[in-house]
């Protein structure tokens, strides 16, 4: 049965603890270890694993994200890959939510019913739409209550609170709190407005607020522990993968987990 990502975040609660969600793109640096490294990662602590699917605009994406999706797709990874690499990795880890992040240009070309329909069926329980709003989000909204496929939009540091009170209540699975303006990227500190931010959407309803975009060190996740529901480290993993191939992503899966366990007396 498909885990979903609010499930996954609300038994994380109740234990007293955030959730940690992993992000990496299909296809960097070859399929095969893409996928590996998203299982090494399930396997030594990631809650959810977000699964990039590539595109050639990514614009929210910094220099080392941009780097590898570039590279996936000039490897020809496609969109067909995404699902398989997320069928695999929902497969083999119990308990895991599995969620794609995707801009939103290649689920219209694919077709956004079909795109649902064939998400669910590959294990897929949410997904990570960046660059969609909610108030042109229609068709989204009625393929994903069709499928169960939970919504995650997101929220940055510069959102109205008319606009946080619609990407609240248009959020299934969680909101997505970018810590501060600008692309992905590993960053020295967490961006103060990150905590105010994640007031300002659980004041506008939203029962699970994640936070991602320069999330990187075990001493950053647990910092952004302590206020939100789920710590989402994307670039660091990438740069670990880069610079160590799976191992790496093992050992900085390994301490951000540790990092995020209640401290016990």
């Amino acid at each position: 049965m498909t885990a979903s990502p609010s499930s996954v975040l609300d038994r994380r609660r109740e234990r007293g603890r955030a959730a940690l969600v992993g992000y990496l793109p299909v296809g960097y640096p070859d399929l095969a270890t893409s996928i590996d490294a998203m299982l090494a990662a399930a396997t030594a602590g990631a809650d959810l694993l977000e699964i990039g699917v590539p595109y050639s605009d990514p614009v929210m994406d910094g220099p080392v994200i941009a780097r590898a999706v570039d590279a996936a797709l000039r490897g020809g990874v496609r969109v067909r890959d995404s699902l398989a690499a997320a069928r695999e990795v929902a497969g083999a880890v119990p308990g895991a939510a599995v969620l794609l992040m995707t801009y939103w240009n290649p689920v219209l070309r694919y077709g956004v019913d079909r795109f649902a329909a064939d998400a669910r069926r590959h294990g897929v329980g949410g997904l990570v739409t960046p660059d969609l709003l909610p108030d042109e989000a229609g068709e989204w909204f009625a393929a994903s209550d069709a499928t169960g496929v939970e919504r995650v939009f997101l929220a940055a540091p510069s959102s109205t609170d008319e606009r946080i009170a619609l990407v609240a209540r248009s959020s299934t699975g969680f909101v997505y709190a970018a810590s501060t303006m600008g692309v992905t990227g590993v960053r020295g500190t967490v961006a103060p407005v990150a905590r105010e931010l994640v007031g300002r959407v659980r004041a506008a309803g939203a029962p699970r607020v994640c936070v991602g975009l320069g999330v990187s060190t075990p001493d950053q996740a647990g910092e952004v522990a302590g206020y939100a529901d789920g710590v989402i480290v994307g670039s660091a993993l990438v740069r670990a993968l880069d610079e160590g191939g799976v191992p790496a992503v093992t050992e900085l899966v390994t301490a951000l987990a540790a990092a995020l366990h209640p401290i016990r007396a």
